[in-house]
């Protein structure tokens, strides 16, 4: 398990400019400031096979349709290895978008984002002002496997707060899911 530092609500957002898997939304190349638009948006470290992603995926295409009502930017970025993990190459990355994502899927092959950002597991969300500060760091909610046990809705909560102009009350949770599968 690789130990990363990364970045905390707070600090800058990390800028990249990445491949996107996902040909219905986004050019082929995808930048931060493309990602998350004037007023903001959502980062979310994701991937293809990770059974607490599977089982959020309505909840996460929710959330994505929320931020864009907002007019806030969502993108997903794959970081695992894809030579151990084959079901995260690029290949499976398209087959997944073309299943209806609404958002860019980019792929950051080197790792050197999740990195830069600290990403720890998958999904991971980075909630993002459009002056690139981190607002909120963590879950989507505190259930990513079985959408009835949610009690909290951790993201959805903070980008209310932060839309509403109030400070958001917990700005950082820890993500509930599979860890990265970082390349040796």
């Amino acid at each position: 398990m690789r130990t990363v530092n990364g970045i905390e609500p707070g600090n800058k957002a990390p800028s990249f400019n990445l491949p996107n898997a996902n040909e219905e939304h986004g050019d082929s190349q995808v930048s931060l400031t493309e990602a998350i638009g004037e007023k903001g948006g959502i980062v979310m470290f994701t991937c293809n096979h990770c059974p607490y992603v599977v089982a959020s995926e309505s909840r996460i295409e929710a959330m994505a349709t929320m931020a864009r009502e907002l007019g806030f930017g969502f993108v997903g970025i794959n970081s695992n290895d894809p030579v151990r993990y084959t079901s995260d190459d690029w290949e499976h990355m398209v087959e997944r978008a073309s299943k209806g994502m609404s958002y860019p899927y980019l792929h950051d092959s080197t790792q050197e984002v999740a990195i830069a950002y600290g990403a720890e597991r998958t999904p991971e969300f980075y909630l993002i002002s459009g002056d690139l500060d981190v607002l909120y760091r963590g879950r989507l909610d505190d259930s990513p496997r079985d959408p009835s046990n949610v009690t909290t809705s951790d993201l959805e909560v903070a980008l209310s707060q932060y839309v509403a102009g109030e400070r958001i009350k917990i700005p950082r949770t820890e993500s509930i899911g599979c860890s990265v599968k970082w390349i040796e």
